[in-house]
């Protein structure tokens, strides 16, 4: 079944989510029309005196190339669900070669201005562009999902591993220690630090074991530095020998394996930081904010017998008694900003190499637009069809409709049903 559809009445004022078929319902008989495309949003053609909502729980799970986002019901059924998708490293990838560019052109003596050099101060919280197009970008939804719908709390999966229970299980007490809640800590840990492969031969895809890197026979201890992932086979064969002892004959294995147990998780540090800059952006919301950590989510999930996706981690933030799933078909979001502010393609030396963009009133790249084919074309059979706006043209564009691209000169055939937000919606 898919997501349920946003209803708002005539002042905007947000109501209960409802049904897809009832959605429908509401539009065939005349009561409602389509508000907004991404999200699915109906509005009222009347004002509703007295609404009556059900509060709702909004769920963030952050990562770092996918967000899930969900929405909860005071029933504790899963309404609604989102993937996000960030760009990340596409933003890298264009700062860096907006700086080999302007290197390029300080070195051949053509920069236009001198380098300068005090303008290196950052202020207190500053983000890297790439980390904090995620804290903007989710935070955009949130909005929007406040906006459309009668959200009453907000959850967040605020730290991915709790570093210090991992360290010091001691710091909370025996039980927490001793529970089943830190063996999912520890090995959430070390499946995402060893890339979930044997540390010893690298196979993938069997059940691995948490292994000792000093035997406990030896004096080695609990701590997650001493820790590693290893197969059936490989834990046996090793059974009580050092390490250095096991891997005596392969010394780049060893030097590999020494360096990654002092290597913390890639990005951590980054990550940890976007999320709480992005929980204090939260708090700015007003509504009430809880948080909970990746190894309780996990716990969750495993235990309700749900599939690992991202919403559904979402869904499973914070303290999960009971969950239902009334939805499956969510909608995935892809990150792909409004395009350059360049006016012109540059070559590699920094040297425009195309023509000025031309700009259009009536239509812009990226839009979404209902286009009515009256007869069969190459690749595309006559009928209606959703696709979105690949290049303007001074009277019509070029939309992409399966995958193929099609040539229309004049707006009579196309209706613009979603205009382009940086975002591409599946």
């Amino acid at each position: 079944m898919s997501n349920f559809v946003f209803l708002i009445d005539a002042n905007k004022t947000p109501m209960n989510p409802i049904h897809p078929a009832h959605a429908r319902e509401l539009m065939e008989q005349g009561k409602a029309a389509v508000f907004r495309m991404f999200p699915s949003t109906l509005i009222m053609k009347r004002i509703v005196d007295k609404i009556i909502t059900y509060p709702l729980s909004l769920r963030i799970d952050l990562g770092s190339k996918f967000t899930g986002i969900s929405l909860v019901n005071n029933r504790d059924e899963a309404i609604w669900g989102m993937e996000l998708q960030h760009r990340g490293l596409a933003i890298k990838d264009a700062l860096e070669t907006r700086k080999a560019v302007r290197r390029s052109r300080r070195a051949r003596h053509t920069r236009y201005r001198q380098a300068r050099f005090l303008n290196r101060e950052r202020p207190a919280g500053w983000l890297a562009p790439s980390l904090m197009h995620r804290i903007l970008t989710v935070g955009t939804w949130v909005k929007r999902l406040i906006k459309y719908s009668p959200v009453a709390e907000i959850r967040q999966e605020l730290v991915r591993f709790d570093l210090q229970k991992l360290e010091n299980p001691e710091i909370s007490g025996v039980e927490y220690q001793q529970g089943e809640l830190l063996g999912y800590e520890v090995r959430e840990y070390l499946l995402n630090k060893w890339d979930r492969k044997c540390s010893y031969c690298e196979i993938k895809g069997v059940p691995l074991q948490v292994e000792h890197v000093i035997p406990k026979a030896k004096g080695g201890s609990n701590r997650i530095s001493n820790l590693c992932l290893a197969c059936d086979k490989c834990n046996k064969k090793k059974g009580t020998l050092a390490l250095k002892e096991f891997l005596s004959g392969k010394p780049q294995l060893l030097n590999k394996i020494q360096s990654q147990l002092k290597a913390p998780l890639k990005d951590a540090a980054a990550v940890n930081s976007t999320r709480w800059a992005f929980f204090d952006r939260l708090k700015l919301t007003g509504l009430p904010v809880s948080t909970g950590s990746g190894g309780l989510t996990k716990f969750n999930r495993t235990r309700l017998g749900l599939p690992k996706t991202d919403w559904l981690d979402a869904a499973c933030v914070g303290v999960v008694d009971t969950l239902q799933v009334l939805t499956f078909k969510i909608l995935s979001v892809k990150v792909t900003g409004h395009g350059c502010r360049r006016m012109t393609r540059i070559d590699k030396y920094g040297f425009p190499c195309t023509e000025a963009k031309q700009t259009f009133s009536h239509i812009s790249t990226g839009d979404f637009v209902k286009a009515t084919i009256q007869k069969n074309r190459k690749n595309v059979r006559a009928g209606t069809y959703t696709g979105r706006v690949k290049t303007p043209t001074p009277k019509g564009c070029e939309v992409v409709i399966n995958g193929f691209r099609v040539a229309f000169s004049s707006m009579q055939d196309l209706k613009i049903i979603h205009h382009n937000d940086g975002f591409s919606y599946a």
